[in-house]
């Protein structure tokens, strides 16, 4: 596949940039949230990578092209963090490979009206990176139609303002691993049977959660993919979470580093000969990531390629806060107001960037699992022993 931007890329292009500068322009400007994604659905930005019809459950459909050109545009406009990421790029395309009808109809146009959000239930205590680990139990009595569900998942992004929750449990009684799996359609509206809490993060934010289930409902209708196939259907979700939204998330990059570029000039860090070489580098290694996803998104056969985007970037990004704590100097151990009791904990951006970057690394597969992934999966190299 040739990836270039034709004249209708172009042309969307447009339409993108017009609109979001139209939207975001307003005072006071958009927040993510629920109001937001309701925006964008009705717009039809939402879905635009589904592998439906246009139209098929409210949305408009992009090639892929047309959807970095979207990622890009919604990037560079700095626009809202999305709300809606979890149903839309993960879940939607999942229900579209692997759901019946009647779960396609029921989810796909409420996720493609920014109406319904959705939080991932993967990650437990002892079963982060090792997803078969799972523990998490989904049981049902004999003739039932709704599952009960025990257990407690760790660092659910969002699940404070989710609706639903996709959800990995143990269906089968005394299976291990891999096998006695499935992946539940949950609702999180159950007093009682569900109860979240934030996680407080270095930043002083609180984006993760615990969530504990206690008996929780879901419907026999509601396993994607069919009882006992969850693995096979999780790790295909897996797989999506590398897309044109990769490009776009350089773009950020590309940002943040002109900034901390900015900054060592007006320092005089970049006069520090080991500064610089370390500015150089990560120029080099943003525009090698760049041409690496490219090449990804355009089909070539690249082994591997998801743990290695992960590992590039996750690496990356974490050497970028250092550096720009670096930059500043002794003003980086600073906050940018002085203290007080309504506002103990201010940090400026770049600050934020250093303390949230020590997760990049671990989130969405720690770089220990995915060096684990290559060596077997990619180079043959003996299994790491398991328990």
């Amino acid at each position: 596949m040739d990836f270039s931007f034709g004249p209708d890329d172009e042309a969307l292009r447009q339409e993108a940039r017009a609109w979001l500068t139209g939207h975001l322009a307003v005072e006071p400007p958009p927040a993510a949230g629920r109001a937001w994604e309701r925006e964008l659905g009705a717009a039809g930005w939402i879905g635009l990578g589904w592998d439906c019809a246009p139209g098929t459950y409210g949305n408009r459909t992009a090639p892929l092209t047309g959807q970095v050109v979207w990622a890009e545009e919604y990037s560079r406009a700095r626009a809202p963090a999305r709300l809606g990421h979890m149903g839309e790029h993960l879940l939607a395309p999942t229900l579209i490979a692997h759901g019946d009808p009647a779960q396609r109809s029921r989810f796909l146009p409420a996720i493609a009206r920014g109406e319904e959000i959705w939080c991932q239930g993967y990650s437990e205590p002892g079963a982060g990176s090792d997803l078969a680990a799972v523990r998490t139990a989904a049981v049902r009595d004999s003739g039932s139609r709704t599952y009960r569900i025990t257990g407690q998942k760790l660092w659910t992004s969002f699940a404070h303002e989710a609706d639903w929750c996709f959800l990995l449990a143990r269906t089968t009684e005394g299976s291990r691993r891999h096998h006695g799996l499935s992946l539940l359609l949950v609702p999180m509206d159950q007093p009682g049977r569900i109860e979240v809490r934030p996680i407080r993060q270095l930043t002083g934010g609180a984006d993760f959660n615990e969530v504990f289930f206690d008996g929780a409902e879901a419907r026999t209708d509601h396993v994607l993919g069919g009882e006992g196939h969850g693995w096979r259907v999780a790790m295909d979700l897996l797989g999506r979470e590398r897309g044109p939204a990769t490009l776009a998330q350089q773009i950020g990059f590309a940002e943040e580093l002109a900034r901390i570029v900015r900054l060592a000039r007006e320092t005089g860090a970049a006069a520090e000969p080991a500064v610089r070489d370390r500015l150089v580098r990560q120029w080099a290694e943003l525009r090698t990531m760049r041409w690496t996803a490219l090449r990804a998104l355009s089909g070539t056969d690249l082994p591997g390629a998801p743990s290695v985007a992960k590992l590039l970037w996750g690496g990356w990004h974490q050497r970028l806060g250092e550096l720009a704590v670096q930059a500043q100097g002794p003003p980086a151990a600073v906050g940018p107001h002085d203290w007080s009791e309504e506002h103990p904990y201010e940090l400026d951006a770049l600050q934020r960037l250093f303390l949230f970057s020590r997760a990049d690394t671990i989130y969405g597969g720690s770089a220990e699992m995915q060096r684990t992934i290559i060596a077997e999966r990619v180079l043959g190299l003996p299994k790491e022993p398991r328990p």
